[in-house]
């Protein structure tokens, strides 16, 4: 099963913009990714169209399974 840590930002546009991460640790904790998240906007590590990343909108981790079927 593959897992995504997904942050969703508000913009200073008023659009919210969402940053994956791909296979984040198990033992991740709220305080951690609000952490995270809180040093993202107060370095303004990314760009976007619709300004600079000026709050935490949500996260969550998204988990996904893929069944591969054997057809040739």
């Amino acid at each position: 099963m593959a897992a995504r840590l997904q942050l969703t930002f508000r913009t200073a546009g008023g659009r919210r913009r969402t940053i994956s991460i791909e296979d984040p640790k198990s033992s991740l904790t709220d305080v951690e990714v609000q952490a995270a998240m809180d040093t993202i906007i107060a370095k303004n590590i990314f760009e976007t169209n619709d300004g600079d990343l000026v709050g935490v909108v949500s996260a969550q981790i998204v988990t996904t399974e893929v069944q591969e079927f054997d057809v040739v």
